[in-house]
């Protein structure tokens, strides 16, 4: 039985400076290169897309916002061939620093009714190593230009646990960005990567007990300034779930085109290349693998136990057609209080989420499936 396809990614890669911590499929802008890529994306997406009515399209990268006003008008083009629904999430990633009002009035031409923005940090020391070059004055003009276009879903993205960062520069981003009054934050724990600058220039990261005391604060100040802690990471006025980021903790499936890109389609996990040759060439996919009920099951109580609400456990019976507490034995992480079982679902409570990779793991090997 095909799985009905709501959501959509698709991925920009270009980007006018590389950050130092970024891990993600980019490459410097070039005019003549971004459009062979946009020619590309419509074929990709004319191949592929089956013509459902989605709810949710993320417009990510990369930074969309590094195309010109001409290259975001012929994106938007491209993307007119979705089926949309009347009340769809429309979400587009943008950078503070290249952000014009030509470039928001586009996006409000084309029908984008969420906006997210890379802020990382406010500190000059944090922004220098990232390799960034945001002014207080630019993110509150932009915030402002947003607001007076009509903008009233935005997200800012949040980084911590900087080697350059203690608790006094967290509090100080923090009051900041609670200062901006927004619906939506998300917020990131540093992860060195392999082939980021950081990692080629030997940055190691904070002692962990540093990082969990980071995010405590975090979730404590959240809560404080009436922010739900729906997701680990991420945080929302009520009402502001970010919809396209749930469908990947619910395990939905999803199309994602463009350089790099990931889909789940037809129980297949789908990823994409990310070179850019091969793709123009119409190379498109670099690995797709079927999943077992098994792995289709871990991945379910891998995503889900990410949410505050977890594994509605009505919710997963209806999915597999068995019931989850018959294939797991959670007793000793429940005796331990690391899971919590009440109102029909098992999620891990807030004060041990920190953990919850920890958790998961030991939850997954306490599965039986026979």
């Amino acid at each position: 039985m095909k799985n009905r396809i709501k959501n959509c990614y698709i991925h920009i890669p270009f980007c006018n400076k590389i950050c130092s911590y970024c891990d993600f499929c980019k490459l410097y802008y070039d005019e003549k290169l971004v459009n062979k890529y946009l020619d590309e994306l419509e074929k990709e997406i004319s191949n592929i897309y089956q013509g459902e009515e989605l709810e949710t399209i993320y417009i990510g990268g990369g930074t969309p916002s590094a195309l010109n006003n001409k290259q975001l008008e012929r994106l938007f083009k491209v993307i007119e061939v979705f089926n949309k629904s009347n009340n769809i999430e429309f979400t587009i990633e943008s950078n503070f620093e290249n952000i014009t009002k030509d470039k928001l009035l586009i996006y409000k031409k084309y029908g984008i009714n969420r906006l997210s923005f890379g802020l990382e940090s406010i500190n000059k020391s944090n922004l220098s190593l990232l390799n960034r070059n945001i002014t207080k004055n630019k993110v509150e003009d932009t915030i402002n230009m947003c607001r007076e276009l009509g903008f009233t879903n935005i997200n800012i993205d949040l980084m911590y646990a900087l080697p350059t960062e203690d608790i006094k520069i967290l509090n100080e981003d923090l009051s900041y960005l609670f200062s901006l009054d927004v619906e939506h934050i998300s917020t990131y724990s540093l992860i060195i990567e392999d082939h980021t600058m950081l990692k080629i220039n030997g940055v190691i990261n904070i002692p962990e007990d540093l990082d969990s005391e980071m995010y405590e604060l975090i979730c404590k100040e959240m809560k404080n300034h009436n922010y739900d802690h729906y997701e680990i990471s991420n945080f929302s006025k009520t009402g502001y779930y970010s919809k396209h980021n749930l469908c990947y903790w619910n395990n939905e499936h999803y199309y994602g085109f463009g350089l790099g890109s990931s889909s789940y389609i037809d129980n297949k996990r789908i990823t994409n290349t990310r070179s850019i040759n091969r793709y123009l060439e119409g190379n498109y996919v670099l690995e797709s693998i079927e999943l077992s009920e098994i792995e289709m099951i871990e991945y379910e109580i891998m995503l889900n136990l990410r949410k505050s609400e977890g594994i509605l456990l009505k919710d997963f019976k209806d999915k597999y057609q068995k019931d989850l507490l018959d294939i797991v034995d959670i007793s000793e992480l429940i005796n331990n209080n690391l899971l919590i079982v009440e109102d029909n679902r098992v999620r891990i409570p807030e004060d041990k989420w920190y953990i919850s990779n920890e958790i998961i793991v030991r939850m997954l090997e306490g599965c039986n499936y026979e």
